[in-house]
């Protein structure tokens, strides 16, 4: 019906024969009236200007109307009009129709006292929900033939949903039109869309009133709001204040109703019965704290101790000092209910072994300064909830890098390094001005000769050992590094040995506790023989050369190497001095006794076993004629609850089936391993000379290819001061990262390795499990 400004609308039939005598002639198709008329377009959402088509048609009814019509006063405008027209000259007429119509500068609306004058304006407000909004505008439009105009917005917050009640985005919409019936098709189509039509003031005096009114009312509302808004801070602040106690209570009350959800409800005496452990050192407070709160609730409750067959959990009670070192052992194995615990003794070996590999003064004072920081700072609640995780562990195991920095102090002493660099604490024990007097050494033979050797044969070079560590005149000679090697791979072996015949004697006190008194000369005394026969029989070469071959002899003394091996082989090297009267007999004698324990081991707890049992059965035989209550007896689950309960009780060994097959096959198991691991763990122990060493050589490396090449740039005192400052953080920053981080966790992994595989093999079994306590403390590691 509608098109743009030039298009021209179809006349109905009436408006032809109206029209038709009255002698139009337009360059049109017949039957096409060009007449303009300002309506309302919202096709696109904003004011247009379309042509009125029909002349038949009434603007306020929607009816046919004719010159006589009344009801529009537009109609009665295109009459007259047309009128004009007919009895106006052609070419009056052509050009008439192209002024006549509407500018865009044209009111819509026609000023008060105009031929429009009794037209009035209404609008009709609300929202609608998104998806309806083009469909109730395209509706509104066609519906009302254009007479109207429409504007949509989007709300900026959402609405609930009628049906749904969930928030969901809506439309609104202002809507202004003339005319009573189309108002009403409007209203209709608002209500059929479920719209929410927003009442609205025909009268401007009422408008305004209306718009004071909500002013006066958002005011209110801001007011309202801003007291509630501080009202709310009050009590969220009061409540910040309550709510770590509250969270307090709810945990606790969480963590006792959980701990009565796995007692058993009795019916017949009508009360809660709950099987636990309790450590015995514990069980007078919790007597005291039952029979406390029975007397406050009026009910009774009785503590009785069960004798139980099953393994107990294990309780070690821990500091924060020895939580870390627990925690190590821990990440082995769990030990049994009394159990030797290696935890004491690691507090000692462990950050020691790391020491002999990371030796440095320098590299552990900074260690032990790191530690010591963490140390005076852990009860501060922001070092605590710290929520790095490298930070978290480096934290929790403070007492142990403490400890590991100390230690690495102390060794540093011992090899004179500090950042690879000799300290000259106490005089040396080699006299260079002795050696030079005495051996007449020119200017000329000085020249020829760049290296020079110290005699300790010559009297007065050599004036004794060094007091504590090594004597710091090594750091000069070139020979440096071969010294350091033997000195360090002896020490080394010395370490290991003891470390492992350390943790044999620690199984003693196993066998003893358990009852298990036939290991001690079945196991015990033949591992002890085996490895102290061979091994240790090394380390006494070692110790009795250290003390018996001086400095004036040290180029002729023998070889140990070569004795050790000449004792396997059991023969005798004529280059090879002995180091004492008899040396052979003894060492013959040693592998011949070491091999006698092998059969031993291997087939000594097995026979045992094997003849304790049937003394066992003929002692059921004897007392219990009777074949089936013997059976009863002997049955392999009588008084067990489960296989792992039958590995768990090593006190009732003899009680379980007895199958020789296994036991002989789990003892050869034990015999090889312990043999062949005596070797292997031995030279496992070597890790601490090639850790140690390749930790000096980085550090050396390190000094002489960052700081020494600064400190020898320039000998200007300005020039030298902008030079170290990026060559000095450049060789902190490598120091940290390479010798304190890198080189720190190969020796860190290094001694744990000793401590798991070479130390603990021996008497730790680790096959327990922990107790898990009721308790409202929270752990502080």
């Amino acid at each position: 019906m509608f098109g743009a400004a030039r298009s021209w609308a179809k006349l109905s039939p009436s408006c032809r024969r109206r029209f038709g005598g009255l002698g139009w002639h337009w360059p049109r198709p017949r039957g096409y009236c060009r007449h303009p008329h300002p309506v309302i377009c919202c096709a696109s959402r904003r004011r247009q200007i379309a042509w009125h088509r029909n002349f038949g048609m009434c603007g306020a009814t929607s009816r046919p109307c004719g010159p006589s019509c009344t009801s529009c006063s537009c109609t009665q405008l295109c009459w007259a009009r047309a009128k004009a027209r007919a009895t106006a000259p052609r070419s009056a007429l052509v050009a008439s129709s192209y002024t006549d119509g509407p500018s865009e500068r044209t009111p819509l609306l026609q000023s008060p006292g105009g031929p429009h004058q009794d037209l009035r304006v209404n609008f009709v407000a609300g929202a609608v929900e998104l998806h309806k909004a083009a469909a109730l505008e395209r509706l509104l439009w066609r519906a009302c033939r254009g007479f109207l105009i429409a504007s949509f917005r989007e709300m900026e917050q959402q609405l609930e949903d009628p049906v749904t009640g969930e928030p969901a985005p809506w439309m609104t919409f202002v809507i202004s039109y003339w005319g009573e019936q189309i108002g009403q098709k409007i209203r209709k189509i608002t209500d059929c869309f479920h719209c929410h039509v927003f009442p609205f003031a025909e009268q401007e005096e009422a408008r305004r009133g209306a718009l004071q009114q909500l002013q006066q009312q958002s005011h209110e509302l801001r007011e309202v709001l801003g007291e509630t808004e501080r009202f709310l801070s009050q009590v969220l602040g009061r409540v910040q204040r309550l709510l770590p106690p509250w969270q307090v209570q709810v945990r606790k009350m969480k963590a006792v109703y959980l701990a009565l959800n796995q007692c058993s409800v009795s019916a017949t005496h009508k009360c809660l019965i709950a099987e636990a452990w309790c450590a015995t050192r514990d069980l007078p407070t919790l007597q005291q704290a039952l029979q406390d709160s029975s007397s406050e609730a009026g009910v009774s409750a009785v503590v009785h101790r069960i004798p139980c067959r099953d393994m107990p959990p294990t309780l070690i009670r821990t500091t924060r000092f020895t939580a870390s070192f627990q925690g190590i052992v821990d990440a082995y194995g769990v030990g049994r209910y009394q159990e030797v615990n290696p935890a004491p003794y690691t507090i000692i070996t462990f950050p020691f072994l790391f020491a002999v590999m990371f030796g440095d003064v320098g590299h552990g004072l900074l260690m032990f300064l790191f530690a010591l920081a963490m140390v005076l700072a852990e009860d501060r609640p922001s070092v605590k909830k710290a929520q790095n995780e490298i930070w978290q562990t480096f934290f929790g195991g403070r007492y142990l890098l403490l400890l590991m920095g100390l230690f690495s102090v102390y060794t540093g002493f011992i090899y004179n390094e500090c950042f690879s660099r000799a300290t000259v604490i106490f005089p040396s024990g080699w006299s260079v001005a002795a050696m030079a007097n005495q051996s007449g050494w020119s200017d000329a033979f000085l020249a020829e000769h760049p290296l020079l050797t110290l005699d300790p044969n010559v009297t007065g070079v050599f004036l004794g050992p060094y007091p504590f560590g090594i004597d710091p005149v090594w750091s000069l000679a070139v020979n440096h590094l071969s010294f350091l090697n033997s000195f360090k791979m002896k020490m080394s072996v010395i370490l290991g040995v003891t470390h492992m015949a350390f943790g044999v004697v620690l199984g003693i006190f196993n066998h003893v506790h358990f009852g298990q008194l036939h290991r001690l000369p079945l196991e015990t005394l033949p591992e002890l023989v085996f490895l102290l026969g061979l091994f240790g029989y090394l380390v006494f070469l070692v110790v009795y050369k250290w003390l018996r071959v001086s400095a004036a002899s040290a180029a002729s003394a023998p070889s140990i190497l070569i004795h050790f091996i000449n004792m396997f082989l059991f023969s005798r090297s004529p280059t090879n001095r002995p180091l004492f009267p008899g040396q052979e007999v003894v060492q013959s004698t040693l592998v011949v006794l070491a091999l006698a324990m092998v059969p031993i081991l291997l087939l000594g707890t097995p026979l045992f076993l094997s003849r304790q049992h049937r003394r066992h059965r003929r002692r059921h035989a004897d007392q219990q004629p009777d074949e089936t209550k013997t059976g009863l007896l002997d049955s392999p689950d009588a008084g067990w609850g489960s296989d792992e309960e039958k590995a768990g009780c090593p006190g009732d060994e003899e009680k379980a089936e007895f199958v020789l097959s296994d036991v002989l096959m789990h003892q050869a198991i034990h015999t090889i391993e312990f043999c062949l691991g005596c070797i292997s763990n031995t030279a496992s122990y070597l890790r601490l000379w090639a850790l140690s060493l390749a930790h000096a050589q980085l550090s050396e490396v390190l000094w002489a290819m960052v700081l020494n090449k600064g400190l020898s740039m320039s000998r200007e005192i300005g020039v030298a001061a902008v030079v170290l400052v990026p060559i000095f953080a450049a060789f902190a920053v490598l120091t940290v990262a390479i010798l304190l981080v890198m080189e720190g966790l190969s020796a860190f992994l290094h001694a744990l390795r000793l401590h798991w595989v070479e130390f603990q093999n021996k008497f730790y079994s680790g096959t327990g499990y922990k107790l898990s306590p009721f308790t409202f403390n929270v752990e502080d590691e």
